[in-house]
Formats: C-alpha cells, sequence, structure tokens
C-alpha cells in the first residue's frame, strides 16, 4: 500500500503511454484529469492486488470510443460518481476499489481520478498489460469472466446498463451506443471479486508505468551511458526501426481510429522504409517489407530525442522517431490470447511469431 500524488502521475502517465502501443488517448489529457482530482481530493492508495480481499467487488474503469475524439470532448465529471452508483446498487455491494483496465495514456489515468474523487483505493493490476483497441480483448475474458453487467454513461447524463450473452457481444452493443454519445462514453465492465482480479489481471501495471516514465524522465542523467542504448535496456525493447515520418493515413471508423504511418529511415537506417498499422493501437511494424513485429506484442513509437511515446493520434509529418517491440503479457502467447488479439483477428495474413525471434539475426 503507497500513495500516488502529482509527481507519481507524471510518470505514470508517460509510462502508460508507453505500454498503450500507442492507444490508449491522449497521456497529457488523461494526466490532467487526474491531476485535477488529486490537486482537488487528495493522493491515491495504490493497494498490491494481494491485499484485497478475495469477496471484495472490484470494478474497472475507463472510457471506451475513439481516442482523438476524447481530446475534444473530454470528461463531464460527474461520470464516475454515476458509474459508481449504477454498479453498487446493481449489486446490492459497496465497491472496494478501482483499477484500470488497460495501460495507456487516457485509461491509465481515469481510475485514478475516480478514486482521487470517490475516496477510494486503486489496485496495482489491469486486465491487458498493455492497450486494446476492442473490450472483449481482456485477460479476464481468457479466464471466463464476464464483461457485464456493463455500466456506460455520457457527458450529458445518458446511460445504461448491458447484460450479454457473450464479451464479444458486449464490444458489438457498446460499441453502437458509444457511436450514438459521440465516439466517447465512460465505462466499468467486468466487475469481479478480488480471487478474480488476482487470479488473471497483469499485477503491477500501475507500478512498472510509474517505473518506465521516471526512466525515460531521467534518460539523459547519466553521461557515460548512450540514451538510446539505456531505453532499450531498461524497457527490455528491441530496436525495430529509426526514421522521419513521411506519411499518416489515419481515419475514425466505427469508433476506432484506423490508419498507418510510413517512415523514411534515419541514422543507421537511411535509406531504407519501414510503416506501422494500427487500430488504436499499432497492430503491425514491417521494415522493408517484412514484418518485424505484430500484435499482441507491443509496438510503441518513441521521440527520437527524448523517448517519450507518440501515440496514434499524435502522429505527425517530419517528426523523427524511434519504433520499438516489447514482449507482451505471457497470457497472450497462448491459444486463447492469440484467438482475441492475434494478428489474424485484426486481418493482417501472418501468424504470431514472438518478437524477439522475428529480430534475431537483425532487421
Amino acid at each position: 500500500m503507497r500513495k500516488i500524488g502529482i509527481s507519481e502521475i507524471e510518470d505514470i502517465a508517460t509510462g502508460a503511454a508507453l505500454l498503450g502501443a500507442g492507444g490508449g488517448g491522449d497521456p497529457y489529457v488523461g494526466k490532467l484529469v487526474a491531476i485535477g482530482a488529486v490537486q482537488e481530493c487528495g493522493p491515491v492508495t495504490l493497494l498490491d492486488p494481494e491485499e484485497v480481499p478475495d469477496d471484495a467487488l472490484i470494478i474497472p474503469i475507463a472510457m471506451m470510443g475513439a481516442p482523438t475524439v476524447l481530446a475534444e470532448k473530454a470528461i463531464g465529471g460527474m461520470e464516475y460518481k454515476r458509474l459508481y452508483d449504477m454498479v453498487s446498487k446493481f449489486f446490492g455491494q459497496e465497491i472496494y476499489a478501482f483499477m484500470p483496465m488497460e495501460a495507456g495514456g487516457v485509461n491509465s489515468m481515469l481510475p485514478i481520478a475516480a478514486a482521487a474523487r470517490l475516496g477510494l483505493p486503486l489496485v496495482d493490476v489491469d486486465g491487458m498489460g498493455r492497450a486494446f483497441p476492442e473490450l472483449q480483448m481482456v485477460t479476464f475474458t481468457i479466464g471466463g469472466i464476464k464483461a457485464t453487467p456493463m455500466a456506460l454513461t455520457d457527458e450529458k447524463g445518458n446511460s445504461c446498463i448491458f447484460e450479454t450473452i457473450t464479451n464479444k457481444w458486449t464490444e458489438e452493443l457498446a460499441r453502437a451506443v458509444t457511436m450514438s454519445c459521440g465516439a466517447s462514453v465512460s465505462v466499468s465492465l467486468y466487475p469481479m471479486n478480488g480471487k478474480q482480479m488476482k487470479e488473471f489481471g497483469v499485477h503491477g501495471i500501475v507500478t512498472r508505468s510509474e517505473k518506465l516514465g521516471r526512466a525515460i524522465r531521467t534518460v539523459k542523467d547519466c553521461p557515460d551511458r548512450v540514451p538510446e542504448e539505456a531505453f532499450l535496456e531498461f524497457t527490455e525493447g528491441f530496436k525495430l526501426f529509426k526514421g522521419k515520418i513521411s506519411d499518416v493515413l489515419r481515419e475514425t471508423r466505427a469508433g476506432f481510429n484506423f490508419g498507418k504511418v510510413v517512415l523514411d529511415g534515419i541514422g543507421e537506417y537511411k535509406g531504407r522504409s519501414a510503416y506501422v498499422e494500427f487500430q488504436n493501437e499499432n497492430l503491425t511494424a514491417a521494415v522493408d517489407g517484412r514484418i518485424l513485429a505484430t500484435t499482441p506484442d507491443l509496438i510503441s513509437l518513441v521521440d527520437t530525442e527524448t523517448f517519450i511515446p507518440v501515440t496514434t493520434d499524435a502522429l505527425k509529418y517530419g517528426k523523427r522517431v524511434l519504433v520499438v517491440g516489447l514482449k507482451c503479457f505471457h497470457l497472450w502467447r497462448t491459444e486463447k490470447g492469440l484467438e482475441l488479439v492475434g494478428p489474424r483477428y485484426f486481418g493482417v495474413d501472418t501468424d504470431y511469431i514472438p518478437v524477439e525471434e522475428r529480430c534475431k539475426g537483425g532487421n
């Protein structure tokens, strides 16, 4: 058990943006929401998963929709209390703690804001260890946990609770309502007890995000280390490419950000080209036509000088980025995991090969 204040939030936002694999929304927007809540209501208590009673009711808090929309639409302020009231009334039980659903610029921050404003603790666990675009894409689905009852509300006060037959149906129906509400809503889903959370959650995600964010912030403080080498070492990342963005194709469709970013090589990659395709999160990275990483492994773009992560909605012509591959949580590499989030689910015509295998022998 420890406290999360403003300095911790700064680092968590940066680290979670890296783990968000390009998705999860603008970390700056999410950071402002969380910092504002902590400034008004005080720091948040972060619990280790093992500190949570097995019979406690835990609920994730997240936004659903296109991250680019949230940057303009923002949060109304009453969504967290409305979600809390809907879920606790449904179960006839008080909620013990909130938790993040994924790592990402916004969805790592909103649960902190909710915990601060409602005076509840936050559990150091999530359901992805990264970010994914569809709500059935969580480790809890692998564990057979239902996404419903799912509470949904928008900033105007429209709200509903879903009960569905499968988690994929939850995604389909909630996506339709999200689009009717302006492509961005606040949700609580996968309500679970402490025992389920401990068994199938990705433990330590908030702490890992904070450590990564701190390391990025201080990466240039060691004059005897090459910053890029230090960055790759502490992230345990694989260097896929370094280049300048030469083109960005992007569209918002069905509540998702779809697109492709094209890169021209710089430095040791001069004369070579690469591209990264995304659906909210980065899905594939290819260099000279050869795929070097795919979902569910993480593909992240970071600034070549500061190593600050660059989300898909912040991609701009001329920006110089380092493309990095990170190993995903082990459950995603299982048969059930790959059915949910493997490359073929997203229409990519390749089998999943771990990033460390694809990168053997250089690129």
